[in-house]
């Protein structure tokens, strides 16, 4: 257990890190904390805090830098968040997919690191199908979810539709399958096409045969914007190798969304820093994420990556609004 002068020092030590980015050696932890102490007692409290795991001596320097460790005793006890300066900031109710990249963008360009988005599962409910004949036995299938998705295929058939005879398939379909599962409409299909017009089964099956594909595409996508505000962040750019790994992140989406996964099984905004367990694996990278809802229900994850040392009560703020930003914006449109 650290004492308050102890706690003190060190909440000073990594606020001035956070900002200045250079180790803080004991007549700058002096000033910044405020306490009257000599260098003395300065240094022995930062010797216990060493000893602690908690700060550690890079190289040769005098100064001192958070671990991992402090980092977490530092976001867990000491940080303050104050009242969003974000408010302001809207996500129109549009597509889902607009909304998921809209807000991908968004926390990257508040944050200016990195904006992460798992978008939510496509319905596998279709609420509005078309036919557009574009030349001989070549069709555009549009399929509208109750989400307001669009999906568009272009499908080749083996004969050639009028325009009628797709406009009266469509209304068929429209008015018998409307707000049926992908799969229960195959299910009926297989017991009800003989008794169907021809046309319309085989356009029917080649809808479901798009829908399908449509599905299995965009299944847990991730949304990632701006990794190259990590060039200009300098614990990145001094060290290829950092910003060679963080890269590295970035291409693995299934571990990208293994981590955000975790984050998504928690309420409102967590935290995770780089190095302290197998959730981040990289020291220089932390993440802070929360869930966003639709209706009510968890159905995806957002954050920021950034390097460790980042201002955590400003992307606190970031994240929780966009969360909700973005809950807003996907439960209104209908």
């Amino acid at each position: 257990m650290l004492d308050d002068r102890a706690k003190l020092l060190l909440k000073a030590l990594v606020e001035r890190y956070i900002a200045d980015g250079q180790p803080v050696g004991s007549r700058t932890l002096s000033k910044a904390s405020g306490l009257d102490l000599s260098p003395a007692t300065i240094r022995n409290v930062m010797s216990d805090l060493e000893d602690l795991g908690l700060i550690v001596s890079p190289h040769t320097s005098a100064g001192r830098i958070p671990t991992a460790r402090g980092y977490r005793l530092f976001v867990d006890t000491m940080l303050t968040v104050g009242r969003g300066q974000f408010a302001a900031q809207s996500l129109a109710p549009d597509q889902p997919q607009k909304v998921i990249s809209n807000a991908a963008n968004l926390l990257s360009n508040l944050s200016q690191f990195v904006g992460i988005v798992i978008a939510p599962r496509r319905s596998s409910v279709f609420r509005h199908i078309e036919f557009l004949r574009l030349s001989e036995r070549r069709l555009l299938v549009i399929i509208v979810s109750p989400e307001g998705d669009v999906q568009n295929r272009v499908i080749f058939t083996e004969v050639d539709y009028s325009q009628a005879q797709l406009v009266e398939a469509a209304n068929f379909l429209n008015s018998h399958y409307v707000g049926l599962a992908i799969e229960q409409v195959r299910e009926r299909l297989q017991s009800e096409v003989e008794s169907l017009r021809s046309e319309i089964a085989s356009l029917m099956q080649a809808a479901v045969a798009v829908s399908t594909e449509a599905m299995a595409e965009t299944k847990d996508e991730v949304v990632i914007s701006g990794e190259r505000n990590l060039l200009a962040v300098t614990d990145f750019s001094h060290d290829m190798g950092h910003l060679r790994r963080a890269f590295d992140l970035f291409e693995q989406k299934a571990q990208l969304m293994r981590l955000l996964d975790i984050a998504g099984q928690a309420e409102g905004v967590r935290i995770f820093i780089g190095g302290e367990s197998q959730v981040v694996p990289f020291e220089e990278l932390s993440i802070v994420s929360a869930p966003y809802e639709v209706d009510g229900q968890v159905v995806g994850t957002l954050g920021v990556i950034g390097p460790t040392r980042m201002a955590y009560d400003r992307m606190i703020q970031i994240v929780d609004i966009t969360s909700k930003l973005v809950s807003n914006a996907l439960s209104h449109h209908k």
